[in-house]
């Protein structure tokens, strides 16, 4: 079997497999087989975590659709509040790719359209968390996950 990266989440139990010479894992919140890709791996750790976290299953949204200066762009990861509004969203890059300033302007930029008042940017082994703050009209770092709504 491949070897997959070690990520700073907590370990999760996928179903993979392999077909047309390549390696699938199960997502169960879409319930389909997915190709693996290293940015997947991040995603579906993220999805366990959260879900152990307390975040019910029916907040979660992968892979929405947004429209930004015309272009068609997809959020990784994102979770609405109890009143169906846009609450975090999470931002999944290869364990190989950098959180930098491209990264971190990439998801501000997808957040102008969904104005979710917390943003999560990890690449699996480092996660840099986020606070929009509506007054001050700038993101502030914050040192953990936001708590459940």
């Amino acid at each position: 079997m491949v070897s997959l990266p070690v990520l700073s989440l907590p370990p999760i139990q996928p179903q993979l497999h392999e077909k047309e010479g390549g390696i699938y894992i199960y997502d169960f919140l879409r319930k389909k087989h997915l190709l693996l890709t290293p940015e997947e791996w991040v995603r579906q750790h993220w999805i366990h975590f959260l879900i152990a976290k307390g975040f019910p299953k029916g907040w979660f949204v992968l892979e929405k659709g947004l429209r930004y200066n015309g272009l068609q762009k997809r959020t990784d990861l994102l979770i609405y509040d109890r009143e169906g509004k846009p609450y975090l969203l999470v931002e999944c890059k290869a364990p190989e790719i950098e959180i930098d300033q491209k990264v971190v302007s990439q998801a501000f930029v997808y957040n102008q359209t969904l104005k979710c008042p917390y943003v999560t940017l990890s690449n699996g082994r480092k996660h840099v968390f986020f606070h929009r703050d509506i007054r001050l009209g700038e993101y502030i770092q914050k040192d953990s996950l936001p708590k459940i709504p």
